[in-house]
């Protein structure tokens, strides 16, 4: 692995603890400047919650959470992945929240949720807060898990610990093995925007757009706002554990155990695309998930973040796997 490409990118956050910090870390560890002011979550709130933002303590934590649609539908559980927020989803919400109870929530540290505590970094689980969530909002059954990029990790997890909770697994773009980042080829504008955060601890709105470009099939998917978002989300004032409550792969081996327990029908719906993980990833992921039934669809045109990148493509995927296995309401006496 080279240095350098460890830095880079969220997908890279599901490394072991033990590794280096990457850009991620240093960023939201940096100090203000007036250059590039931070944005604290009070902030943040004021300027993205809307009348669906809702909060609630699940292990000393506020966590942002929305939950939308007919509430004695199926539910759909989707969990973004680092370096991400709920917004991931909004579009594949509107899509879906007629037929589906959706609910989707920002990790700590991420979005509108309040950081990791101190308590929480020492003790808690990442998995941990999603079944804190599902816990208080009284959901005993997910029609799906869904995730994206290390989202899909958290999924994965909630799966191997909760089978009685989760009909159907879908992951996007989701590591099974530590991220090896040595095969990617970056452009120089991306090269260029990672030196400058190495150099001033600040991802500045170009690291973004050179980020999301690179890690999209087609670049013109990703709109100026949602470019923005990711800026404004990650210069938030300095996170204590910036990724404590992201779910990791570490170094494989209690992550190659916890995939082997699911029993859960998996549907792999994967950006080919991806400069990090390509097919070679679908491949390994189902290898792992031995002991699943495994369904997969790879788009060639799409990179790392499908649900972003294509929410409309992706939103029919979902609703075709749930429906072919989950009876809707209304749909029982057909």
């Amino acid at each position: 692995m080279k240095p350098l490409h460890l830095l880079i990118c969220a997908a890279a956050i599901a490394l072991s603890t033990h590794a280096a910090p990457g850009l991620a870390q240093l960023a939201a560890t940096a100090p203000d400047s007036p250059q590039t002011p931070r944005l604290t979550v009070d902030q943040l709130r004021a300027r993205y919650g809307d009348g669906q933002s809702r909060y609630m303590t699940v292990k000393g934590m506020e966590i942002h959470y929305k939950d939308e649609g007919p509430r004695n539908a199926p539910v759909l559980l989707l969990i973004h992945g680092s370096q991400s927020s709920l917004r991931t989803w909004d579009r594949i919400t509107v899509l879906l929240k007629k037929r589906y109870r959706i609910i989707r929530f920002d990790i700590p540290g991420y979005g509108l949720s309040s950081p990791a505590t101190d308590e929480a970094a020492r003790s808690v689980k990442p998995v941990e807060v999603t079944e804190g969530l599902l816990e208080q909002l009284g959901v005993k059954r997910l029609a799906a898990a869904v995730g994206v990029s290390s989202g899909g990790t958290m999924a994965m997890y909630l799966a191997a610990k909760r089978p009685e909770m989760v009909e159907r697994l879908i992951l996007s773009n989701t590591p099974s093995d530590p991220v090896d980042t040595s095969h990617m080829v970056q452009t120089p504008a991306f090269l260029a925007a990672q030196d400058r955060v190495r150099k001033t601890g600040y991802q500045d709105l170009d690291f973004w757009n050179q980020y999301l470009s690179f890690f999209s099939g087609d670049p013109a998917r990703i709109s100026a706002r949602t470019r923005a978002e990711y800026w404004d989300f990650n210069r938030r004032a300095p996170e204590p554990y910036p990724i404590a409550m992201v779910a990791r792969i570490g170094d494989g081996k209690q992550a190659a155990i916890e995939m082997a327990k699911i029993k859960t029908p998996t549907f792999l719906v994967w950006g080919a695309g991806d400069p990090l993980l390509p097919e070679a990833a679908v491949k390994a992921i189902t290898r792992y998930l031995s002991n699943a039934t495994i369904s997969k669809v790879l788009m060639p045109d799409v990179g790392h973040y499908p649900p972003l990148e294509v929410p409309d493509r992706f939103a029919r995927w979902i609703e075709t796997y749930v429906e072919a296995g989950v009876p809707l309401a209304g749909d029982k006496a057909r």
